[in-house]
């Protein structure tokens, strides 16, 4: 655990000496925090299928969006500590119950316990896929350390210009950063790979569209379709939820509308994405954030 002892797992560099008990930018020490664990139907639809997705949540962000939907986990305030063998145990609990795949939703500030983890758990019978879910500030150094044992990347590119990627998540470099992953991701992964309907091997690049921003919006979806073309499927999402400490920007302190949302993807439509995911209906809504006081998923289960 030598990269913990000074860490700069994630672009803040911050240095912490997590081993000791510091806390880096993320808000968490060395020792594993997690909200919850469970079978989880609000992925996209190859990702949830009919079994839902075995996500596992991390407590703490490196990037800790003012917006944040999981805001009670990335700020550190819920969660369970838990060890690396507690992890390997809950991913093949989750794999017990049904789960199509492992989902690692907030990872980056636990990537040296998670690859312990999920090599006990591969040795001990883990075979489904393995999903990063991450808000893609993330260093190509990271990711590499995950080579061989990350079958699907869910990250998100939340930004394209400056000052939103700033203002909202103090991440001015926030594009630059997140297209480097995506491009290592890709790398990884090479083409998408379904069995039936359910993806087996790919990336999946998530946006989510924010009140007033669609030129922003589409600005991300013109490079990534530049970047990556069908190599990759795009997830356009109209779910943002303005929470309660939202009203210090009012600027954003509203739902999207309707036709902002068919703004963005009309325009993606326009450049021909073909490899996309939209979003129908009423998703923005709090009923969509899962419960994470609960704790549900983390005591052992019964053996398997």
């Amino acid at each position: 655990m030598i990269r913990l002892e000074k860490c700069l797992l994630c672009p803040r560099q911050c240095g912490a000496n997590r081993l000791m008990g510091q806390t880096g930018y993320c808000g968490m020490t060395a020792e594993v925090t997690i909200a919850r664990a469970s079978l989880h139907m609000w992925e996209e639809p190859c990702i949830s299928g009919t079994n839902g997705s075995g996500t596992v949540f991390f407590t703490g962000c490196p990037l800790r969006c003012v917006f944040c939907q999981n805001r009670q986990i990335a700020i550190g305030n819920t969660g369970t500590r838990i060890t690396v063998e507690r992890l390997s145990e809950i991913f093949l609990e989750l794999q017990h119950k049904g789960a199509h795949n492992i989902n690692l939703v907030t990872p980056t500030h636990y990537v040296p316990q998670i690859v312990e983890a999920l090599k006990r758990a591969k040795k001990n019978g883990l075979s489904v896929p393995i999903v990063y879910n991450t808000g893609s500030y993330e260093k190509v150094d990271t990711i590499r350390m995950l080579e061989g044992l990350i079958d699907i990347w869910l990250p998100d590119c939340k930004y394209y210009g400056k000052e939103l990627a700033t203002r909202y998540s103090n991440a001015p470099d926030y594009f630059e950063v997140a297209n480097a992953a995506i491009a290592e991701m890709v790398r990884q992964a090479g083409s998408p790979v379904f069995e039936g309907e359910l993806m087996k091997r790919g990336v999946i690049v998530r946006h989510m569209i924010l009140p007033g921003h669609t030129k922003d919006s589409r600005m991300v979806i013109e490079k990534l379709h530049k970047c990556y073309g069908d190599k990759i499927y795009i997830s356009i999402m109209n779910q943002y939820t303005p929470l309660t400490q939202m009203e210090s920007f009012p600027e954003i302190n509203r739902r999207i509308t309707a036709r902002e949302y068919d703004k963005v993807v009309d325009y993606a439509i326009s450049i021909n994405v073909e490899n996309a995911f939209i979003q129908e209906g009423e998703t923005a809504k709090e009923s969509f954030i899962p419960d994470f006081v609960s704790g549900i998923g983390i005591e052992k289960q019964e053996e398997l």
